[in-house]
């Protein structure tokens, strides 16, 4: 229908009539959106004898979605995501009529879109058909093939980050003890006496550390000196194994949300489920064909 370039790096514009959504119970299925245009050829056919016109939309179907948006002002009034939609279906006796379902993104509910596009409505199914296959192409490429590994490095490092709030909060209560039993002993000395000159040692024989003198100054008994103080900036944070802690999503050829795992699980269930394309009748009754 159309070259690759057409769909990823553009797009392909239809006008048509927007009839309006629906919700339906199941993401596919031909009895399942024979009702819903049914239904919004009906609620149309009433608003038509009020004097209202069917309104008019541009589609514009690329590898990133099916817009609907206002054919003057250009304003999206529906950004439907390629993974999805589920099935996709035209009227083979009236040309005019194509329809799809998409699940809604906010509300999770499957909603059925119809349209009259001037008896357009096949190559626009199949428009849509080969969009989604080269969508769920370009998902592998950069990254969907990869999600059980991004779930592995993402398992880690929650851990890693685990770890250093275990190994934090244990430095803090050491610290705690230690000057527990500093107040201790300084309080158990005898009024007057004269304070020894080589340093006091905590329970392990070690010479307590205090954070107002520099530990580099205490030597310890075999004359050697302890390790500096590590450094508490918060300018770069590292794990408890010194190194700069990773965003593993943020490499890569594309640009993800915040909430990458969740998006990522939800457009590979999507791909999975597949998009169906079937050409169907819809037009059961005298009072669809006056619509």
């Amino acid at each position: 229908m159309h070259t690759p370039e057409a769909l990823s790096k553009h797009y392909i514009p239809y006008n048509a009539k927007f009839l309006g959504s629906t919700e339906v119970e199941q993401p596919k299925g031909t009895e399942v959106v024979r009702d819903a245009v049914r239904k919004l050829k009906f609620a149309r056919h009433i608003k038509k004898s009020e004097g209202q016109k069917t309104p008019k939309v541009e589609l514009q179907i690329s590898i990133y979605g099916v817009k609907i948006l206002d054919p003057k002002t250009k304003e999206v009034q529906h950004n439907c995501q390629l993974h999805r939609i589920s099935f996709c279906a035209d009227d083979k006796t009236d040309k005019r009529i194509f329809t799809f379902i998409c699940k809604d993104s906010e509300s999770n509910k499957h909603l059925c879109y119809v349209f009259d596009s001037e008896k357009c409505a096949e190559e626009i199914t199949l428009t849509i058909g080969q969009a989604f296959d080269l969508a769920y192409r370009k998902f592998l490429e950069s990254g969907g093939k990869d999600v059980e590994t991004r779930k592995q490095i993402a398992g880690l490092q929650k851990r890693i980050q685990e770890l250093e709030t275990e190994n934090t909060e244990l430095k803090n209560k050491v610290q705690d003890l230690e000057n527990q039993l500093r107040i201790t002993q300084v309080h158990a000395s005898p009024a007057g006496s004269v304070t020894p000159k080589s340093p006091s040692t905590d329970i392990f024989d070690m010479v307590p550390f205090s954070p107002i003198s520099p530990q580099s100054s205490t030597p310890t008994r075999n004359g050697t000196q302890l390790p500096p103080v590590p450094s508490r900036s918060t300018e770069i944070k590292r794990d408890l194994f010194g190194a700069e802690p990773f965003d593993p999503f943020s490499c890569g050829a594309g640009d993800f949300p915040p909430d990458i795992q969740s998006k990522l699980d939800e457009m590979q269930e999507g791909f999975k489920m597949g998009l169906t394309l079937e050409g169907t009748v819809f037009c059961l009754d005298p009072l669809d064909s006056r619509c």
